[in-house]
């Protein structure tokens, strides 16, 4: 099993910027990819962007290209998301999860095994 711990949330106005954090423990080595989630009230939790750990393939969400970027530093076992030009309509609990599904790079939550317990995002307007 995987344990992960996110970091990073917060009140910010729009167009600022926020960077979260997601710091892998445990079995580390059965992790294929990693990825970001959001869920806001009364929606359905969706995928922000993943990163393969074994080859570096990303996926970035249509809604944040452009304006959030995933990276990863394996030396640490963590994962970032670092979120620029944020809007209201970003506010959400983001969640960071780990996946050991072998060669391909997952976007949908049931792919995701082990999960973070979420760290709330708040864009002001």
């Amino acid at each position: 099993q995987v344990q992960l711990a996110e970091s990073g949330g917060g009140l910010v106005q729009a167009g600022g910027s926020l960077r979260l954090s997601c710091v892998a423990s445990g079995r580390t080595f059965s992790t294929y990819a990693m990825g970001w989630f959001r869920q806001a009230p009364g929606k359905e939790r969706e995928i922000v962007a993943a990163v393969s750990i074994r080859d570096g393939r990303l996926y970035h969400a249509d809604s944040v290209k452009g304006r959030f970027t995933i990276s990863r530093d394996a030396a640490k076992n963590t994962v970032y998301l670092q979120m620029n030009s944020l809007k209201p309509e970003d506010t959400a609990v983001y969640y960071c999860a780990a996946s050991t599904q072998i060669g391909i790079l997952p976007t949908t939550p049931s792919l995701y095994r082990s999960w973070g317990q979420g760290t709330q995002v708040t864009v002001s307007s």
